[in-house]
C-alpha cells in the first residue's frame, strides 16, 4: 500500500498531432522508494508520450492504465492535458486534482485554453502547476484558490498623471505650508 505524498510522477500538455507542449517530470531524492530510475532520458520520455497518445488521442476516455502507469488525461480544444502516476494512486484524487488544474487555468486564460493561449502565458501555466503539484505531491484542488494565488495584479485604474500643473500645485502647496509655519515662529 502506497502511503505517500508523492503521487505524480509527471505533467505532460501534448498537441492533437501528439507533440510535447510541456512536460515536467517529477522524482525527488527525498522519494520514500528512492529516486527512480523510470523515465529519465529524454529519449525515454518522447517514446513514452508518442504511445501515449496513440491511446488517448481520441477523446472520450479520462483513466487509462498505460506501460505501468496511471494516467488520468483530460482533451480541451488542441490540447491533451495529463497526470501521471504509479500504478497504486488513488485515480479518483487524481482526476480531481486534473480537473482543479484545467479548471484553474481555464479562468486564468480567460476560457481558452487552447495551444497557443498556453504558450503565450506559459509562466501562468508553469505558476498554475506549482500551485497544484509540488515536487509530485498535490498541494491544493481549489481551482479559485489557485488561481488567485497566480494571476497578475490588476493594474490600477486611477493612474496619476504629472505634468507642470501639478508640479506648480505641488511647490504651491509646500510654499504656503513652509511660510505658515514660519510665521508661527
Amino acid at each position: 500500500m502506497n502511503l505517500s505524498l508523492y503521487s505524480v510522477q509527471a505533467f505532460v500538455v501534448l498537441d492533437t498531432e501528439g507533440n510535447r507542449v510541456l512536460a515536467k517530470y517529477y522524482r525527488s531524492k527525498s522519494h520514500p522508494q528512492g529516486e527512480s530510475k523510470d523515465l529519465v532520458s529524454l529519449k525515454e520520455q518522447k517514446a513514452f508520450e508518442k504511445g501515449l497518445w496513440q491511446k488517448t488521442k481520441k477523446p472520450g476516455g479520462d483513466i487509462i492504465l498505460y506501460d505501468s502507469h496511471l494516467v488520468v488525461y483530460k482533451h480541451s480544444l488542441d490540447l491533451i492535458l495529463y497526470f501521471i502516476a504509479g500504478p497504486t494512486e488513488n485515480e479518483l484524487m487524481l482526476s480531481y486534482a486534473l480537473s482543479s488544474f484545467t479548471d484553474a487555468l481555464t479562468m486564468l486564460l480567460r476560457n481558452s485554453l487552447e495551444k497557443r493561449g498556453v504558450l503565450e502565458n506559459l509562466d501562468l501555466v508553469l505558476l498554475c502547476l506549482d500551485e497544484t503539484i509540488d515536487d509530485g505531491i498535490i498541494v491544493d484542488t481549489d481551482p479559485a484558490a489557485i488561481a488567485s494565488r497566480v494571476s497578475r495584479p490588476r493594474p490600477d485604474t486611477t493612474e496619476i498623471v504629472i505634468n507642470e500643473q501639478t508640479i506648480m500645485s505641488a511647490y504651491q502647496t509646500v510654499k504656503e505650508k513652509m511660510q505658515q509655519r514660519i510665521g508661527q515662529l
